[in-house]
């Protein structure tokens, strides 16, 4: 892998990241309701889907590429420092994921910094190993925290990412 950080106002989301979030997601028509009841449709586009929508694979990738876009530019907003190519591919992956709130979302703790607190503070590799943290949903039912499997392994491979290794 490059050894170069890139400037992050430069940074685009690879072709590697994009086939990532597309697989992580699979793709699903018509809706459904995802594991924290939200309407899902297509490769996880959740924003103004309705039980009953449908879409066509192609028309998913689109919505996909328009999407990530937007989270491109959510992470562009929230770290201010250079990062590897590979880092901001698990960066997007993880916020299309969590959403940027949770992404972006700043501790007011310094003994206890946020995601976007660490890579600020280029403490790179802790950020990776955070990343594994975002692994719970609120169960819809209890309205608790729980541990889910698949994020489990959703974020080992965004950590192998963002520490360079090739993920598939």
């Amino acid at each position: 892998m490059d050894n170069v950080r890139i400037a992050i106002t430069v940074a685009v989301l690879s072709a590697t990241g994009f086939v990532y979030i597309a697989s992580r997601e699979d793709y699903r028509s018509p809706a459904y309701r995802d594991s924290a009841n939200v309407a899902t449709l297509g490769y996880g586009a959740t924003r103004g889907v309705k039980m009953g929508d449908t879409t066509t694979p192609a028309r998913a990738l689109a919505r996909l590429r328009v999407d990530a876009s937007e989270f491109e530019l959510g992470v562009k907003r929230c770290v201010k420092v250079p990062v590897h190519q590979y880092e901001f591919d698990s960066y997007v992956a993880l916020s299309y994921n969590v959403g940027l709130g949770a992404f972006c979302n700043s501790s007011s703790d310094p003994a206890k910094p946020a995601l976007i607190d660490l890579i600020n503070a280029q403490r790179y590799a802790e950020a990776c190993e955070r990343m594994k943290s975002f692994n719970k949903i609120r169960n819809p039912k209890t309205g608790k925290l729980e541990i889910l499997p698949g994020l489990v392994n959703a974020r080992e491979k965004e950590y192998r990412m963002c520490i360079g290794e090739r993920v598939q």
